[in-house]
């Protein structure tokens, strides 16, 4: 018999297959549809950080979008936990994975303060009332390496960088087994990214959990990622591990997206751009 994990998935299956991911969108004045997605397969195991890397407009956040529940495909299959997703997924399914974005404050109400949003979720997906919320509150300020006192702030108060490890938190707060994490650090200085990618992989360490890294940088998908995915114009073109990726690109876009990163032959801690230290945090 198989070993399984914790929820029953054998062990050698990914946490997350999609397999041959059609997408496509009505256009306007036109017959023919436009494909975002095009034959897409991916796979993500357990606790794995695995990059979908690919220029402005190349289908990455609509295939992301997808594996979320937030947008329909045409054709093929997403599977997670071993199970294919139907038209409508479980409650289950939407608290297994979750979702962080570019912008972090359009995830976060303006008017409240970070634990009252933080509560109001907790409270809606899980057991806990009461002074459970107020420990699990400050324990996912502890996983993402804030002060407890930021608490009792609203997000204009606070630094972009502080904003998105809050989502993050937010998005733990249910804890789900996959975060798929949509160009999270795209919009903050570099040593503020340095912070965020250092968190994801505490993230992977401490609790296991599995990453979609969704973006245009190669350079910090090196320094991140254990394999990554190339998407051209809905087509992923090249499906690798990181090290075999960047030592021997197969493909023409791949080997173009990689000639456009300055220091590309330094350490994998120089993926950040200017040789950024990966002890930066909280900031």
């Amino acid at each position: 018999m198989a070993e399984v994990d914790g929820v029953g998935v054998p062990v050698d299956e990914p946490l997350l297959r999609c397999t041959d991911v059609n997408i496509s969108f009505a256009q306007r004045g036109k017959a023919e549809r436009f494909h975002a997605v095009r034959d897409a397969s991916l796979e993500v195991g357990s606790a794995d950080i695995v990059g979908l890397v690919g220029e402005s407009g190349s289908g990455k956040s609509t295939l992301a979008r997808a594996i979320v529940g937030l947008q329909r495909i045409d054709s093929g299959a997403i599977e997670f936990q071993g199970r294919p997703f139907g038209r409508t997924r479980t409650a289950e399914d939407r608290r297994g994975i979750q979702m962080i974005f570019q912008d972090p404050f359009g995830s976060l109400d303006p008017r409240m303060k970070i634990r009252s949003a933080l509560a109001e979720i907790i409270r809606r997906h899980t057991p806990l009332r009461g002074k459970q919320i107020d420990a699990r509150c400050a324990e996912l300020m502890d996983m993402v390496q804030l002060p407890r006192s930021i608490l009792s702030s609203r997000p204009a108060g606070m630094s972009g960088g502080q904003r998105q490890r809050v989502a993050i938190a937010r998005a733990l707060s249910i804890n789900p087994r996959l975060l798929v994490a949509d160009e999270p650090v795209a919009a903050l200085d570099v040593s503020v990214q340095a912070g965020i990618v250092n968190l994801l992989s505490d993230l992977r360490r401490d609790v296991g959990l599995s990453i979609l890294f969704i973006s245009h940088d190669l350079s910090i998908v090196r320094t991140l990622c254990d394999s990554v995915n190339v998407i051209y114009r809905g087509d992923i073109v090249e499906s690798r591990p990181c090290a075999e990726l960047f030592d021997d690109p197969r493909s023409d876009y791949t080997r173009t997206l990689l000639s456009a990163i300055p220091r590309l032959n330094g350490p994998r801690t120089e993926g950040l751009a200017q040789g950024q230290s990966l002890g930066a945090r909280r900031r």
